[in-house]
């Protein structure tokens, strides 16, 4: 495991040495960001970009601004494979470090183990595009903060987009439509949704499960090849999505066909493929290049330093963005913090917490932090962990993706009443009460 201290000069030049003690970085102010990753197996081709680009943040907030306030931003990596198990040995070895703010887990079934143990140990959870869906409702969830969309959100905006190109949600009755799914939680959660939409609309939803990690789908494959369904939802990550993409191309299953969720609509889902997955949509919360102001700083004040964490071709990659942003809501709920509880001081998970959930970036704010265009305006409350839920869809053409769609919002009326039920659900099983008003200001 791979511990990274990221202090400037003026730090070891103050510490009146050529190098830093540990007792001086133990004095320093400095905001701990624990990173779990996943570097290795069949997860990493995608794991990698999203934790590079959360290094990448970090290391440029600290090259170009000095940290937070004056507050340095330190952080160590913790590999977990994508397995729960090692996911919540991470979150145990991490969680009393010095300056802890909080823990993006990076994957479903590691949100699920550490649900309970956040409000145990007051430190927040960010699970920006995925984790339970029925986190969104703040009131019931305090510690967790499904940021920009869930997969319900997901779910829904597909079939929005998918009725829209038939002609209405109307036109959807009598349709087929296959959910081929990591069989995980992560995999499951969209399933609650999709069969509401499908009592709605009168469509048919086939859902065919798939092994983990996803690397053998022949005979799932056959299966759609057999009922031939009119669309196929792919909720893959990995190596599963690239493997869907080849098995739909040796059946003759049309690519522009399958839409995925965003997690199986990046690079390195498609580019082994190459045009073979041409025409193949996948559901956007953020654009990927080069070109935006906070990828030029990233450039600019780290790889062109020879610091960058992966190789300069990956940053402004779709999952990189994302770990970007990712890494900066996360330093903007320690800002949002320090404006209540103390500029240029350390924050504890409990202050980030309530940063998390006051946060207002509005398009201003955005523009100002060099992510225009980058990304929907996002602002929570007590009430509302994610923020935003919104997407847009994006084709492969063969070399690379182009958005198809406008932005779509997910349907709270559709949305509120499940979040809602599922939050009264999970708290009368943990015999838990909803937060009041004044707990909302806390």
């Amino acid at each position: 495991m791979k511990l990274s201290k990221l202090v400037i000069a003026a730090a070891v030049v103050a510490a009146g040495a050529s190098s830093v003690t540990t007792s001086a970085f133990a004095q320093a102010k400095e905001q701990f960001f624990p990173l779990l990753s996943y570097r290795t197996g069949p997860y990493a081709p995608n794991g990698v970009p999203w934790a590079n680009g959360k290094q990448d943040y970090i290391k440029m907030i600290n090259a170009r601004d000095g940290g937070i306030n004056g507050v340095k931003l330190t952080f160590e990596e913790c590999e977990t494979g994508y397995a729960t198990d090692r996911g919540v040995e991470c979150y145990e070895r991490l969680k009393s470090r010095p300056g802890v703010s909080l823990f993006d887990p990076q994957a479903t079934g590691i949100t699920f183990a550490l649900t309970e143990k956040a409000p145990v140990d007051k430190i927040p959870l960010m699970t920006l595009g995925y984790g339970l869906s029925v986190a969104q409702d703040g009131q019931a969830f305090k510690w967790n903060f499904p940021y920009m969309g869930s997969y319900w959100t997901g779910a829904d905006i597909l079939i929005q987009h998918i009725g829209k190109a038939n002609g209405g949600l109307d036109k959807l009755k009598g349709k087929k439509i296959a959910l081929v799914y990591h069989d995980s939680p992560f995999g499951k959660e969209p399933i609650p949704l999709l069969q509401e939409r499908a009592k709605m609309h009168g469509f048919e939803l086939q859902m065919l499960p798939v092994t983990a990690p996803g690397v053998e789908q022949k005979a799932t494959w056959l299966q759609v090849r057999q009922s031939r369904p009119d669309y196929v939802l792919l909720w893959g990550w990995g190596v599963m999505n690239s493997t869907a993409l080849k098995e739909a191309q040796a059946t003759g299953y049309p690519r522009d066909k399958m839409y995925g969720v965003w997690w199986a609509g990046a690079e390195p889902d498609v580019r082994d493929v190459g045009d073979g997955a041409k025409g193949y949509n996948a559901l956007a919360l953020n654009t990927s290049g080069q070109q935006p102001k906070v990828i030029q700083d990233i450039l600019k004040n780290v790889h062109d330093k020879g610091q960058g964490t992966g190789p300069k071709d990956e940053v402004g990659s779709v999952l990189y963005t994302r770990g970007v942003i990712i890494q900066m809501l996360a330093v903007e709920a320690v800002r949002r913090a320090q404006e209540r509880f103390g500029k240029g001081k350390v924050m504890t998970g409990e202050q980030v917490r309530w940063g998390m959930e006051n946060l207002a970036l509005d398009q201003k704010k955005l523009d100002a932090l060099g992510f225009k265009d980058v990304m929907r305006p996002l602002s929570t409350s007590c009430a509302d962990h994610m923020g935003s839920t919104w997407a847009r869809v994006h084709t492969w053409d063969g070399k690379k993706f182009n958005f198809s769609s406008d932005w779509y919002q997910a349907d709270e009326q559709i949305l509120k009443p499940m979040v809602k039920a599922g939050a009264d659900k999970y708290l009368a099983d943990k015999k838990m009460t909803r937060r009041d008003a004044a707990d909302c200001q806390s």
